[in-house]
């Protein structure tokens, strides 16, 4: 799927369709499918700053793993809807990346996230340091307050 040709520096938006298998049996997205739309813009949005997940694990021993999720639940999204998936940091530490996510149908917000992924060594899956030239990257795209 092609990245929103929309995407600035800060704000990467990711384009998902809701499928059967998304749903309930009412055509209803159901409430765990939104924790895997959110994960695939995060992955996309690595791959998109060149940075795919198995090159950083292979060459620089790093993983992301989710340390806490708040998700607001607004609306529901349904079968077939075309949703668009938005990535930004809000924090940047050494260690740990906040990102604000949301998805919308439209105009129309569906849900809004908080994410905070840890950054771990992908051998002994401890917390990590980002390497200095990541994190700069990473901090560089903290959306301003």
């Amino acid at each position: 799927m092609p990245v929103d040709p929309h995407a600035d520096d800060l704000r990467f938006s990711w384009p998902t369709r809701v499928y059967w298998e998304d749903t309930d049996a009412g055509g209803v997205v159901y409430h765990a499918q939104y924790v895997a739309f959110l994960e695939r813009a995060r992955t996309e949005w690595l791959r998109f700053r060149g940075h795919g997940q198995e090159q950083l694990r292979h060459d620089l021993d790093l993983v992301f793993a989710v340390r806490s999720m708040q998700l607001e639940f607004l609306r529901p999204a349904r079968l077939d809807d075309l949703l668009t998936v938005t990535v930004e940091i809000r924090t940047c530490k050494r260690a740990s990346v906040v990102f604000a996510q949301s998805i919308r149908r439209g105009e129309e917000m569906l849900l809004t996230a908080e994410v905070r992924v840890a950054v771990l060594s992908a051998a002994g899956f401890r917390p990590k340091p980002a390497p200095d030239a990541l994190y700069e990257e990473f901090k560089a795209l903290e959306m301003p307050r």
